[in-house]
């Protein structure tokens, strides 16, 4: 039986910073933000939007659409993230408290940097081949954060995606047979009680090409399907230059353009739309990049897609995904673009402070924070370590 992704939606910020402001403050030539790394503008997270507010915002996005039918079937619910709140408690029992989901599921987190959300999803698709009937909610939520005048600063980002994984999809089927790899290199971590990752940008930036490249060439010596066989090719994009990189390393524009393949560097752009407004939201990155595709391409159904997922540390897998018939009346690309649109610019100066305001420690209230989220769901303090949300 054919299992797949039925609902796909985001959840952003209500704040964002421009990345020409962020150059001219930092002295740097902005063509080195838009161009250099493909990034437009970056989402900026207040300190009462959390990963836990974000991840419910978008599974009650994918609730909304879903069949009541469906939420009734649902058995699993996970969440896959690299910015946990706490140690010990998962965040998808917390979402799943806060939406009120039915009581007889499985609710747990998956770690692993940004191929978390991945393993979720591809975890989904193997409970519901197991369990014929039930559903699966999804989400890969993250907020992507470096510090003030940190080389990682213009690669922030943050925001969040829910699937709803079933039988008989109406959006996308995923191939069970995906290709992975795993590789124990120290390219980016966070240690515990930290609040901002380390990184070697250099070493990671190689070991995502390098990952990509081993993937494919493995994916294609064990399914026999190439660059050609594809009708676009979706990256994890910590931000929109390294999808690039990637595909260039299997098929330049010049080699694309002499093979008839142009599609797949066009189609590659169109899955950017999203990601240049947004910036990088790890586990999320990829699924955003998804989405902006389905969004703003002409696929039609029975093209197959292939989705790389890479974490640092490192995992990195492809998956193979088929568009269904009907897919584009599971989306609504108007009321993202609108959403994306509403958002409030903030000044240098603003962003510099709600930034610094979000690294803090939580306290007990912290209902006059700086620019507070205006959405359903909100953190609004935090009492012997328990974290208290406000919602709908």
């Amino acid at each position: 039986m054919p299992i797949g992704i039925d609902a796909l939606e985001i959840a952003i910020p209500d704040l964002y910073l421009d990345m020409t402001d962020l150059a001219v403050a930092r002295g740097v030539d902005p063509a080195k933000f838009h161009i250099g790394l493909g990034q437009d503008q970056m989402a900026v997270s207040p300190a009462s939007t959390d990963v836990v507010t974000l991840a419910a915002r978008a599974a009650a996005a994918v609730v909304e659409r879903a069949d009541e039918a469906d939420i009734a079937a649902l058995g699993l619910v996970v969440l896959g993230s690299e910015s946990a709140v706490d140690a010990s408690k998962a965040m998808a029992v917390m979402v799943h408290g806060l939406l009120g989901l039915p009581e007889g599921v499985r609710a747990y987190d998956i770690r692993e940097a940004c191929y978390a959300g991945t393993a979720g999803l591809l975890t989904a698709v193997d409970y519901v081949a197991a369990h014929p009937g039930r559903t699966a909610l999804v989400i890969a939520s993250d907020l992507a954060r470096y510090g003030l005048g940190t080389a990682g600063e213009p690669t922030q980002g943050a925001g969040a995606v829910a699937m709803l994984v079933r039988q008989d999809p109406r959006l996308l089927i995923i191939d069970p047979a995906s290709t992975a790899r795993t590789e124990d290199v120290y390219d980016f971590w966070r240690p515990e009680g930290e609040s901002v990752p380390r990184v070697d940008g250099h070493l990671s930036n190689r070991c995502y090409t390098a990952m990509f490249a081993r993937v494919f060439a493995a994916h294609r010596e064990a399914s026999g399907l190439d660059v050609e066989d594809y009708a676009a090719l979706c990256f994890h994009l910590p931000y929109t230059k390294m999808g690039r990189k990637a595909l260039a390393g299997v098929l330049t524009p010049e080699e694309a353009e002499a093979r008839g393949l142009d599609h797949l560097h066009r189609r590659y752009d169109e899955s950017l739309i999203y990601s240049r407004r947004v910036g990088n939201c790890y586990t999320a990155s990829l699924f955003l990049g998804l989405l902006s595709l389905l969004d703003h391409s002409d696929l039609r159904p029975g093209d197959r897609l292939g989705l790389f997922s890479y974490g640092s540390g490192a995992v990195g897998e492809l998956v193979t995904a088929t568009v269904v018939e009907g897919f584009d009346s599971r989306r609504d690309p108007a009321a993202t673009m609108t959403a994306l649109d509403a958002r409030r610019r903030l000044s240098v100066k603003e962003y510099e402070a709600v930034l610094t305001e979000s690294l803090e420690p939580v306290g007990a209230d912290i209902s006059s924070t700086l620019l507070p989220d205006g959405g359903p769901y909100a953190l609004i303090g935090m009492v012997d370590g328990v974290r208290r949300y406000r919602m709908p």
